[in-house]
């Protein structure tokens, strides 16, 4: 195990409008405020959204197995700001739901707001942690 220890930073509430890009938001705040690392919650809607559901297997490199949310969902979930050389990486993870039916998993791809979406980005500061691509998963990767 590997951790650094750091301190509470700025903290910023973003409201995001129905069909905007959730992931592409996150990477913008943290470009335009330089948040080199920072947590962050989500809470509302969204109608589009690409997500992993696990590996196939638990064999590396993992193969993911990946479901799409195609219509309005509830959103509720934690992720993290890191860097991977100059850009901001997104990791979440949410619980999506619709009527009697929920999904967990991390999104990744083709995220879009239904009407509102709130998110609460706490910044961390004195926190040198990266993002860096591991060979033997061939993911992206939290480097201490």
């Amino acid at each position: 195990m590997k951790y650094q220890i750091g301190r509470p930073g700025r903290i910023i509430v973003a409201r995001f409008e129905d069909h905007e890009d959730v992931l592409g938001n996150l990477v913008s705040i943290a470009k335009n405020e330089n948040i080199r690392a920072g947590v962050f919650y989500l809470v509302g809607g969204m109608r589009e959204g690409r997500i992993v559901v696990g590996p196939e297997t638990d064999e590396l490199p993992p193969k993911p197995v990946w479901k799409a949310l195609g219509e309005s969902h509830e959103v509720t979930g934690l992720g993290t700001i890191f860097w991977q050389k100059d850009e901001p990486r997104i990791h979440f993870h949410g619980a999506f739901g619709k009527k009697d039916m929920v999904k967990v998993g991390c999104l990744r791809e083709n995220s879009e707001t239904f009407l509102v979406l709130e998110a609460v980005i706490i910044e961390m500061e004195g926190i040198t942690a990266i993002r860096e691509l591991d060979p033997v998963s061939g993911m992206v990767l939290l480097k201490l």
